[in-house]
């Protein structure tokens, strides 16, 4: 398991395409399972959420190897269904684990982080946090223990699970065919990265000259 951890963390497109080709429609299970699995469970924030959708939309344009109108919805509800599991993680169990230093790949200071992004973006955070590595795993946990309203969380998150997966998986669909990217494809999941982490630096910075 470790070591599939490692492969799929370091070239998810060659992993996925193995995967294809050795289990044929299984993958849709496997990547509902990964989106599920980051979203909903506030210990695994390291799974490769950005870089696997814009992995499953390139092999979609590219090879056709996944449906479009399947894998988007599928991943919808993944997404929707691990954030409403980790909110109620949070609304029952949030003083135990922030009692603790590390539980497996969380730290404390991860929850403190997302805990300040919610100071700084409320509700707001809940679509935010979408596009967050680290951020979007711990954020359903930080709503359910700061007990957000469930009707308001559950609506921003729907919007957040719609936007996330549409706009990063058509991404990669439509610049699937271009041989830049395929050619650079590392490059191109660090640069989703760095986009992915602007509402935080650009949150940091505003912080930073207010207390000036």
């Amino acid at each position: 398991m470790i070591q599939l951890l490692l492969d799929l963390l370091k070239d998810p497109l060659t992993f996925l395409s193995d995967f294809i080709a050795a289990n044929g429609s299984l993958t849709y299970a496997l990547l509902f399972a990964i989106v599920f699995v980051e979203t909903g469970l506030v210990i695994m924030p390291l799974l490769p959420g950005d870089s696997l959708l814009f992995s499953v939309g390139l092999l979609a344009s590219a090879s056709g190897q996944l449906s479009l109108s399947t894998v988007i919805p599928l991943l919808i509800i993944a997404a929707l269904l691990g954030d409403q599991l980790n909110y109620f993680i949070g609304r029952n169990f949030s003083s135990w684990i922030k009692s603790k230093e590390q539980v497996l790949f969380l730290k404390r200071t991860h929850i403190e982080k997302t805990e300040e992004f919610y100071a700084t973006y409320g509700s707001k955070m809940v679509i935010l946090a979408r596009f967050v590595p680290i951020v979007r795993t711990v954020a359903p946990f930080v709503a359910g223990a700061g007990r957000m309203s469930y009707p308001i969380y559950l609506l921003y998150g729907f919007l957040g699970a719609c936007l996330w997966v549409f706009s990063i998986t058509l991404a990669g669909y439509y610049l699937g065919d271009n041989e830049w990217v395929k050619s650079n494809f590392e490059k191109v999941v660090l640069g989703i990265v760095a986009v992915s982490v602007l509402p935080i630096l650009i949150g940091v910075l505003k912080q930073s000259f207010s207390k000036k």
